[in-house]
């Protein structure tokens, strides 16, 4: 079965394990999630899904007239449908079959009890961005020696070109640019204690985004645990 929560990142911390070992672990704050759409194959749509939302909108009243921030009137009037009060937050999770978007109805509400300690996960999320970095941060190259003789190349890349043939920089080639800030997926991670009274999951180890950065868990695809 697809499972998928929308949550923040709250930061890091260390648990410790019964038998003394300690974990470090990442707290991710899993608001209640709530479908307000299901999509099917069989419909315009032409695919299984449903549309999850979270972290309700800032509800503003001006000359009369009811907005709400980040939102036009044909996002406000999904939610109206859903009979759901407006979300910021929205993501969509595919559904293997019909069979299995049926288990899901519109208004329901996704908890972090959806998962289970032991889940392997994947955890998708933007990555900070560091701006324009050089070959060393952004690829981890050695860099060149400190000592007599090196010119000015300590933290260069090298050489690029590829004499006369075929006279011309390959593409992908490894060189200085923007590092972060794009989605990143960091996967087979697991799950180490749900807290449901506090609407918290701790994963093990670090996932992408600065704090309170906005995270997707979901199944893992390849389980490598």
């Amino acid at each position: 079965m697809n499972r998928m929560l929308i949550g923040r990142k709250v930061g890091m911390t260390t648990i410790f394990a019964e038998d003394g070992r300690a974990i470090p672990v990442t707290v991710v704050r899993v608001d209640p999630n709530i479908i307000i759409r299901k999509k099917s194959a069989g419909s315009v749509d032409g695919y299984n899904a449903i549309v999850l939302a979270t972290d309700p909108a800032v509800r503003q009243e001006k000359d009369g007239q009811v907005r709400y921030r980040g939102l036009n009137r044909a996002d406000v009037g999904i939610f109206e449908k859903a009979g759901v009060a407006p979300q910021r937050v929205v993501r969509e999770m595919r559904v293997r079959n019909a069979e299995e978007l049926e288990k899901y109805e519109e208004g329901q509400e996704l908890t972090v009890e959806l998962f289970r300690a032991g889940d392997v996960i994947d955890v998708a999320g933007l990555a900070k961005g560091r701006g324009f970095a050089g070959v060393m941060k952004r690829h981890n190259f050695a860099g060149m020696k400190a000592s007599h003789g090196v010119h000015e190349g300590h933290r260069g890349g090298g050489s690029v070109g590829t004499s006369a043939t075929p006279g011309r920089t390959f593409r992908g080639f490894k060189m200085a640019g923007q590092l972060g800030n794009h989605r990143t997926t960091i996967q087979n991670l697991k799950v180490v204690r749900i807290l449901p009274e506090d609407n918290a999951i701790l994963i093990k180890g670090s996932v992408p985004g600065s704090f309170n950065g906005l995270v997707e868990i979901t199944n893992a695809i390849k389980k490598a645990h």
